[in-house]
């Protein structure tokens, strides 16, 4: 018996590791995780789908290659809002002229306004594929309870159900699988890069880059670092001041795990439209609504269904996401208060910003203009405004002064710069060629 006890112990022990491991992962799981899925908007889904219906699998490289680099640029902004206590945009007033900052923050908005009414639009057609009722009544109806979720619900709340709704990604895995890829031709495209050729093959990589490393995404990080502090009873400025080590590491767990299954969802997505599209000679779909239905004869119902479930879920997710990171830069320039934890009448400027862009979203809809067009142009928009955004987060999360003696570390500073020259040196091949 004293020989079996240790072996006992230890079949005993190693169950409660694991679980107590997942429960550890869980838990870090928050900002992070929710602003990877958010990267899997409908306008994500649209360039994907673009690029695996015009050029097969000769893209899938960028999903491993973007990894890195898209993990390194949101920590690097989470790590601005953990240390300073501040959003983005108030990290960045300290360094640049206010005019400038402006002119960041309404470019922002517009291109997040036309983001969320073709978000919305493309969640319609979907629902309206399965439903048959208009797809009007469907964009109102969307754009009406995600915005009053948005000013109504706490934060908890809705970090809690965008979390969930991350899930919405493994969708466009299972699709890719169902279909049998020949791994060793796709493995091949994957781990073998072959540069683009031509301005509309670069544009389609400002595109993807615009799409997975996107500006909204950057200040909805921050502020979302500043929300997690407030919910754990820091309220004031100087209580929310720097990140003990413990902190810091959690959020690269929750960051480098929201942007792998980000990137998954973005490699299958690209895998599914070109093993159907693209094989099948189809390479200008117009709306998802087109990449599901063209899915059905060619993948099966079930396939079309789950791409369709993806962009409601997504969808959804990432409409609150824009929305709220505008409002957050407005409010963070011009020193207005703010929070999703406030009372409307607490904050009646940011839930205004908020209300505004989704209202002007859900008139684009009526203007009959082909939505994944749209998402696809914000996306090229987004690939070009980027690095020059990049480049003053990285001034910013450099200086010792600004992030409190806990500046970005020199192998995150090198990542985040790298993939600032490779967004520049992607936009200039876009025109020059």
């Amino acid at each position: 018996m004293a020989k079996i006890a240790p072996v006992v112990r230890a079949v005993t022990t190693q169950p409660r590791r694991a679980a107590r491991w997942v429960r550890h992962f869980w838990g870090a799981l928050g900002p992070g995780v929710i602003t990877g899925a958010a990267d899997d908007d409908p306008s994500g889904i649209a360039t994907y789908s673009i690029a695996g219906a015009e050029f097969g699998t000769g893209l899938l490289w960028l999903a491993p290659v973007s990894w890195p680099l898209m993990a390194a640029v949101q920590t690097m902004c989470a790590r601005i809002g953990m240390v300073t206590g501040e959003g983005l945009m108030a990290g960045l007033r300290t360094k640049f002229p206010r005019p400038l900052l402006a002119v960041v923050c309404f470019a922002l908005l517009v291109a997040n306004t036309i983001n969320i009414g073709a978000d919305l639009s493309e969640m319609a057609d979907a629902v309206e594929m399965l439903t048959g009722v208009n797809s009007h009544i469907w964009v109102v109806l969307f754009g009406a309870l995600i915005a009053w979720a948005t000013v109504r619900l706490r934060y908890a709340v809705i970090a809690n159900v965008l979390k969930w709704l991350a899930l919405a990604l493994f969708a466009y895995v299972i699709t890719a699988l169902k279909l049998r890829p020949d791994w060793p031709h796709v493995l091949h495209d994957t781990f073998m890069p072959s540069l683009p050729h031509g301005a509309h093959a670069w544009g389609t990589v400002v595109a993807i880059l615009g799409t997975t490393i996107s500006p909204y995404l950057f200040f909805w990080q921050a502020s979302q670092e500043v929300e997690e502090e407030k919910a754990l009873g820091r309220h004031t400025l100087v209580a929310r001041r720097g990140a003990t080590d413990d902190e810091i590491g959690r959020r690269k767990l929750d960051v480098g795990a929201g942007t792998f299954f980000s990137n998954m969802a973005m490699y299958f997505i690209i895998l599914t439209t070109a093993l159907t599209l693209h094989a099948h000679g189809v390479s200008v779909p117009t709306t998802s609504r087109e990449v599901a239905e063209a899915l059905r004869p060619l993948a099966g119902d079930l396939s079309a269904l789950l791409f369709t479930l993806g962009i409601l879920g997504t969808g959804a997710l990432a409409i609150p996401t824009l929305a709220g990171s505008a409002a957050y830069a407005f409010a963070e320039l011009f020193g207005w208060r703010q929070g999703i934890d406030e009372h409307f009448r607490g904050a009646p400027t940011f839930y205004a910003v908020i209300i505004l862009s989704v209202a002007v979203g859900v008139t684009f809809d009526f203007a009959n203009i082909p939505s994944l067009k749209l998402l696809y142009s914000t996306a090229v928009i987004n690939g070009v405004l980027a690095p020059f955004l990049l480049t003053g987060i990285l001034i910013a999360a450099s200086d010792r002064k600004l992030m409190r003696g806990q500046p970005s570390s020199p192998t995150g500073r090198i990542v985040v710069g790298i993939t600032t020259v490779a967004m520049f040196g992607a936009t200039i091949a876009m025109f020059a060629l």
